[in-house]
């Protein structure tokens, strides 16, 4: 089984094992605590290290942009098309929804002014959550000012130390320390394997108050689906609640883009709750959450850091969501665009003998894998050829699974896929020559 951990447990986990083993002077008995001290620290070295004033290669990390995001971004003056930003519908730039911003910063002001339950509600929040639940299918959506912290909140908040959590190992971060929080047992099992995940409820379901699975509807790092009809069955089986975070499948899987459960045809009321997220397909910034009513009602009110000791999510990142779902319902036309590139950009990669791992032909995101040594260059190459696709390597993957991750839009055009998949293919063939 090839394991794949989350990418700052895997890194952190490394760092730290190099640190114990080291030659280290013992701590001074109430030594104040030093930047130093923390193994993240060693990580930045390595940055700094790989990118200084001697190196041929152009650091790739926190680029600022002068323009708004599309597919083509303005970087010192430069364009550059980009396949590292989540502007999946293309919506980030509608002059739509920059015009519903900005008319709502013009009614409301740039600030939700305290927590929604004391003063800092306005009638787009309504708006929103009513437009989110009907666009997923759920009975009710409540939203909040972030994902990974909706996801985090919610996730520590609905169990305890009487429960059971069992989540794909290639569950996201934001779902994996809102278990943590919760003090909940934990398990991870096997990516998408049925099989393995019957086996820890068959084991573990009875000695729990609750048991909780949680998953991705799209994964981000891979992009293939969660295997929804085996999970439905599984969870009515052992009576367990499914959460499935659908921050990178709301907007994009599906007919129309309504998630896993239209792609699947499954009826939204088999799945307890979704967490979605506003900033990947729905040109803003947040979470939201969606359920059944009695279950949002319940989060909605009582959930610490969604609504509850949170300020509310701001009047222009509400209206500029609230355009963006609107758009995508009247015009489903972008999501078939967008998932026709994600098949074209898959098709042609492989097409010049790249491999794609396991992504589902459609899902906007494609990995490239390649050679962990070449990463950094093959990044830096795209770099000077005005492309940007950013690498995920070793440590922060398996050596044997380094890429460059890819996400497609609906902005997207063949001919801007098709070249830089050239430019892929063919530093990758001169770099096997030399070596």
């Amino acid at each position: 089984m090839t394991t794949q951990k989350s990418s700052m447990d895997t890194l952190l986990n490394q760092i730290r094992a190099k640190i114990q083993t080291a030659d280290i002077a013992p701590a001074q008995e109430h030594a104040p605590l030093q930047v130093q001290d923390y193994p993240e620290h060693a990580m930045l070295g390595r940055i700094h290290s790989l990118y200084n004033k001697g190196s041929t290669l152009r650091n790739p990390y926190f680029l600022p942009r002068s323009g708004t995001v599309s597919s083509v971004l303005e970087i010192e003056q430069e364009e550059y098309v980009t396949f590292s930003n989540y502007n999946y519908l293309g919506l980030s730039n509608d002059e739509r929804v920059k015009e519903a911003a900005c008319a709502a910063i013009h009614q409301y002001g740039t600030h939700a002014g305290a927590a929604r339950m004391v003063g800092g509600e306005c009638e787009l929040h309504r708006e929103l959550e009513l437009a989110l639940a009907d666009f997923t299918g759920f009975e009710a959506a409540t939203v909040g000012v972030g994902g990974y912290s909706t996801n985090v909140s919610a996730v520590g908040y609905l169990l305890d130390k009487r429960d059971l959590i069992l989540h794909d190992e290639y569950m996201h971060n934001s779902g994996v320390m809102g278990a943590v929080m919760s003090g909940a047992r934990r398990i991870a099992f096997p990516h998408n394997d049925m099989g393995a995940l019957k086996r820890l409820l068959s084991e573990n379901r009875k000695q729990h108050r609750k048991t909780v699975i949680l998953v991705e509807g799209a994964y981000s790092m891979d992009g293939d689906l969660v295997d929804l009809p085996s999970l439905i069955e599984l969870k009515k089986e052992y009576g367990a609640w499914l959460m499935i975070d659908e921050a990178h499948s709301c907007g994009t899987v599906g007919a129309t883009g309504r998630g896993v459960c239209e792609h699947f045809g499954v009826p939204t009321s088999e799945v307890e709750l979704i967490v979605g997220t506003l900033s990947k397909s729905f040109a803003s910034c947040g979470g939201f959450l969606a359920g059944s009513r009695e279950l949002i009602e319940l989060l909605h009110h009582f959930c610490p850091g969604l609504l509850l000791y949170s300020t509310g999510i701001s009047p222009a990142n509400t209206a500029a969501a609230l355009a963006a779902v609107n758009i995508a319902k009247a015009e489903p036309e972008r999501v078939q665009r967008l998932q026709d590139n994600a098949r074209s950009f898959k098709r042609l990669a492989e097409a010049q003998g790249l491999d794609c791992r396991t992504s589902v032909p459609g899902v906007p995101i494609v990995p490239l894998m390649i050679d962990d040594d070449k990463a950094l260059h093959l990044m830096s190459s795209l770099l000077e050829q005005r492309f940007i696709s950013h690498a995920v390597m070793h440590p922060v993957v398996p050596r044997e699974a380094a890429r460059l991750r890819c996400f497609i839009s609906a902005d997207h055009t063949e001919e801007m896929m098709a070249r830089m998949l050239r430019l892929i293919a063919n530093e990758i063939a001169r770099s096997d020559k030399t070596n």
